[in-house]
């Protein structure tokens, strides 16, 4: 949970973040609270489709409830990249991936290195709201290589936290490390006392009830949940017994237009590969309804300590997922809408209930958002994204929307020939026995998306073939054709002119792009 100053020191506010993503922001004439909650893997819950959100059976009923229905929600929420650590790179810069250099989850990638901790750490927004005397708590998964010996170790301790939990390396739900304060704390497999989701709660209720109350807070809370290897609390191992993926649009379909890498799957796919994403979808929501009752207990906190109606509260994830679409089986890391959408719900002061925005945002933009919130000269802040305040509390001041906007994303690969699909070669990754490869290095892109005259997208691969792909995603909302070669070749040159202009933007260029 964050509190934050505004430039009236009368007005205090406070935040959550999750890895389902939750933010509560405090805001009245008085001591005001955000809480940010993140669960990765979608969220700051992590890597959360969707469909967790937005279908009619969700694991997340009481989020929706209490968060979604008592506020607001976007139905345009964007990451600028599909992939974990550059991703909350970008959450927590406010910059797009192209200026804060996090190209992927590895330490070689610049995920949580020495240079991401001497050149980007000390601009992220908790470093401005601890200067404003925010008490600040982290709690859960952090960046994918934390904790690692090449990256300080659990001894490194990133400015502007003044209580740290975090999560040594990639989700775990036992048998983990942590970094408590700077000190090593190791964990076991007893549900009581090690389950991952529970006890990041349990220390951010006690950090709640130990506070000083003269001074606002910060909480930013990242549970692994529904991060594989989707471990759920005992009491949930048997719930959504007869839940399967959504049979949407693109759902088995093959990619016979797209890039190579989505051309190499077999369609329509085997019965195993269906078994086995269908198995991980039900235990991805298993795990999210301890995530869901962490939502319900801190909002009960935050009422008995009479903060809930000073509190902005936003639930979102650093990417979406994937489950059958275009044939393959489970993943991130792809340039479409089931990748790069995340789901984002605000309610807080000034936020009427039931609300639907269709304003496109962006995750770039949660650190403007916290930091307008907090009374922050955004002029002075060096980000690339822009505070979506102003349409969440249209009375607190004109907003700007965003025309146009990046996806960009660096791909990964192996040297070497991956065993489990030889005849593709080197510089393949995340593939599965049957040579469905969900990553490579040439799966290196970048995307201008628009929705303000017109629903398209248009993206560029770093390949020998200079691929392209452009959908409309009002007439082909699941993006089944790439119409490259049905459209209008000046059109083709605008978008790859404002494509030049946002893969080199910082800052205000980044929200002026014509």
């Amino acid at each position: 949970m964050l509190n934050i100053y505004h430039t009236d020191t009368s007005i205090l506010y406070s935040f959550f973040i999750l890895s389902s993503f939750l933010l509560l922001i405090y805001y009245k004439n008085q001591p005001c609270n955000t809480s940010i909650l993140y669960s990765f893997s979608t969220l700051f819950t992590c890597s959360i489709s969707l469909s967790v959100i937005f279908y009619p059976q969700t694991p997340m009923k009481k989020t929706k409830e209490l968060i979604g229905d008592a506020g607001v929600t976007f139905s345009n929420a964007f990451t600028a990249t599909p992939l974990c650590c550059p991703s909350r790179s970008s959450i927590l810069t406010g910059k797009y991936p192209h200026n804060h250099l996090v190209r992927n989850n590895s330490i070689s990638g610049n995920c949580s290195s020495t240079a991401w901790q001497k050149e980007a750490e000390p601009f992220a927004f908790p470093v401005y709201l601890n200067k404003m005397r925010y008490q600040t708590f982290y709690g859960g998964k952090y960046l994918n290589q934390y904790g690692s010996k090449d990256a300080g170790g659990v001894g490194h301790v990133p400015p502007g936290w003044d209580q740290w939990h975090a999560l040594v390396g990639n989700s775990k739900y036992y048998n983990y490390t942590l970094s408590v304060n700077g000190k090593e704390e190791n964990h076991g497999d007893n549900y009581e006392k090690d389950y991952l989701t529970d006890l990041v709660l349990n220390r951010s209720l006690h950090f709640l009830e130990e506070r000083s109350p003269n001074h606002p807070f910060f909480m930013m809370l990242c549970p692994p949940s529904p991060h594989s290897p989707w471990t759920a609390a005992p009491q949930y191992q048997q719930s959504f017994s007869d839940v399967k993926a959504p049979r949407d649009g693109s759902f088995n379909m093959p990619g016979k237009d797209k890039h190579w890498l989505l051309r190499q799957p077999a369609n329509p796919m085997p019965n195993s590969s269906i078994e086995y994403l269908d198995n991980a979808y039900r235990r991805r929501w298993q795990t999210l309804l301890s995530v869901d009752d962490m939502v319900e207990q801190l909002i009960k906190k935050l009422d008995s300590i009479k903060e809930l109606n000073n509190t902005y509260i936003f639930y979102t994830s650093d990417h979406g997922y994937h489950t059958g679409q275009f044939s393959l089986p489970i993943d991130k890391r792809q340039l479409y809408e089931f990748d790069i959408r995340i789901p984002l719900l605000v309610r807080g002061p000034g936020i009427k209930p039931k609300q639907a925005l269709q304003s496109p945002v962006l995750n770039i933009d949660l650190s403007m958002t916290i930091l307008d919130i907090a009374g922050v000269n955004l002029s002075t802040v060096n980000m690339d994204g822009q505070s979506f305040l102003p349409q969440m509390a249209p009375s607190l001041r004109n907003g700007t929307e965003r025309p146009f906007f990046l996806i960009e994303y660096t791909g990964e690969g192996n040297s070497s020939e991956d065993p489990s699909c030889p005849k593709l070669g080197p510089g393949l990754a995340e593939c599965f026995p049957d040579c469905v490869c969900e990553d490579a290095f040439n799966n290196t892109y970048a995307c201008v998306r628009t929705l303000k005259d017109a629903n398209l997208q248009y993206c560029e691969f770093a390949d020998n073939e200079s691929f392209v792909e452009v959908y409309n995603l009002t007439s082909d909302p699941h993006q089944l054709e790439n119409i490259v070669k049905k459209v209008d070749p000046a059109l083709l040159q605008i978008m790859n002119q404002r494509l030049i202009k946002l893969e080199s933007c910082t800052g205000d260029s980044c929200r002026n792009v014509k």
